[in-house]
């Protein structure tokens, strides 16, 4: 009797994200995604991340659903108090060095063997293997389809001169080489790696020339949705044919296993008593405050903010991370957990919940991708303070394109953040809510059924089968 053990094998996916927060929160729901779709899934980070997963969240009995997910784990490639902020010519060689022999390693040893990578677009050295394997890669970009946008037009704009910025006096000069931004994209809207004064420097380099290689990948996914971001992914579709948009995945993922909301992936404790306090809060009064997982702020911005915010006399949820502030300076006593006069601190918050919470209304943001999306499916409009990446192009589009809020990036005064919380939740409120109800709808029809992000990740499914069946026809 002729056996077919071949065609019986699932296809079997490798999800590898830079092991870093936001990353793999993006990253890790694609693989329970993939997961539900009965695909065999390998997801790899590092020991430290994956310990901190165990420990920190509900990891293990989510995945124990899916008999064909398995995790993996690489070694640390950098001390545990390294901050990678904008060093990334530290990460890139330090993952070089430590993880790329053991990626590879993993992968030759894999069963069933591994039909198709998806990596995180900017770690050089995965592609290289992949190649070298003859593996498929697809690229997952987990930043907005505008900030991959600007990142790919960098060489364009040093050809024509318009990089590097000449001091703060250039900051508002237009930028007119990213093509559907040539009328509102300033200096200070560019990505933080392009405020250097040297078109050579080597985060600059390592960051547009990953950007670039995008267009080899078999293909590239974003997590955004046509509705946010149609006009900027058909540019990108010029240099990247293939694009699967299948944002946002947080609400995609819920909606396809029909959770209230989506367990967390944070790497941090979570203080859910910020719940109960919400609780007992009247309907869209709180303002959210969070600058995500890596940002760091002076003690002196801190004040900034804090005298704002009480200025405002509007309650307020406070995320304060213990190493948030810089050259390690001790958090100030009014910023101890617990409940203040008019507000409530935490070091970490179910932010997800939080921002579906009937009590909040607005988010002090950061501006990361991932917290944009989260924010623009609760329906909550945001006042804008980027820290470095992509956050300050997101901003912008949040202020300019799509306007679900204020942004206030390079700026930290007391003034200033009174009044565009008084603006955001008071003088202005009626407008941005408006458009915020809007664009939460369009999100949510997106992950539905004959949704746009819905039909592309099933294009991205039935891709990956294919890719499988080639792998095992040959």
């Amino acid at each position: 009797m002729e056996k077919e053990p071949a065609l019986l094998l699932l296809p079997h996916v490798v999800i590898f994200p830079l092991p870093v927060q936001g990353h793999i929160n993006s990253m890790l729901k694609l693989a329970e995604t993939l997961s539900l779709a009965t695909l065999k899934v390998t997801f790899i980070t590092t020991l430290h991340n994956y310990d901190r997963l165990t420990r920190f969240t509900d990891f293990h009995t989510r995945f124990q659903k899916y008999p064909d997910f398995e995790l993996k784990t690489v070694p640390e490639f950098l001390p545990l108090d390294h901050s990678l902020g904008d060093r990334l010519v530290d990460l890139m060689e330090s993952m070089d060095l430590v993880i790329k022999p053991v990626f590879r390693r993993t992968i030759l040893e894999s069963s069933p063997p591994v039909n198709c990578i998806i990596m995180d677009g900017i770690l050089a050295f995965v592609s290289e293997i992949a190649n070298d394997l003859r593996i498929p890669f697809i690229h997952f970009r987990t930043t907005s389809a505008c900030s991959f946008w600007a990142y790919f037009s960098v060489l364009d704009i040093v050809q024509v001169a318009q990089l590097p910025i000449k001091g703060e006096e250039d900051m508002d000069r237009i930028i007119t080489k990213v093509p559907g931004m040539e009328t509102f994209l300033r200096c200070r809207d560019l990505p933080s790696f392009c405020r250097v004064n040297d078109a050579q420097d080597p985060n600059l380099q390592i960051i547009t020339k990953e950007t670039r290689k995008s267009s080899q990948a078999e293909a590239l996914i974003l997590n955004t949705f046509e509705d946010l971001e149609g006009p900027i992914l058909s540019e990108i579709r010029k240099q990247c044919p293939k694009i699967y948009a299948i944002g946002p995945l947080h609400e995609l993922l819920k909606t396809k296993t029909q959770a209230s909301y989506q367990s967390s992936n944070s790497l941090r404790q979570v203080d859910r008593t910020c719940i109960t306090w919400l609780n007992t809060q009247p309907s869209q009064s709180v303002l959210y405050i969070s600058f995500g997982s890596i940002t760091m702020i002076t003690k002196d911005q801190l004040m900034e903010f804090w005298h704002g915010i009480v200025s405002s006399k509007k309650r307020f949820l406070w995320v304060i991370r213990p190493d948030s502030l810089t050259d390690m300076e001790e958090i100030p006593e009014q910023f101890q957990e617990g409940p203040k006069e008019n507000g409530y601190v935490v070091k970490w918050a179910p932010q997800e919940e939080v921002l579906a919470h009937k009590a909040i209304g607005g988010f002090l943001t950061h501006s990361g991708w991932n917290s944009t999306l989260e924010s623009i499916v609760a329906g909550v409009p945001m006042i804008c303070w980027p820290f470095f990446a992509d956050q300050q192009v997101n901003s912008r589009f949040v202020s300019e394109v799509w306007k679900l809020g204020l942004d206030m990036k390079d700026v930290c005064d007391r003034r200033i953040v009174e009044k565009m919380v008084n603006d955001l939740l008071v003088d202005r409120r009626e407008v941005f809510v408006k458009s915020a109800a809007r664009m939460a709808e369009l999100a949510r029809k997106s992950v539905a059924e004959g949704g746009s992000s819905s039909s592309n990740l099933n294009h991205l499914i039935q891709d990956i089968r294919k890719m499988c069946m080639k792998s095992q026809d040959n």
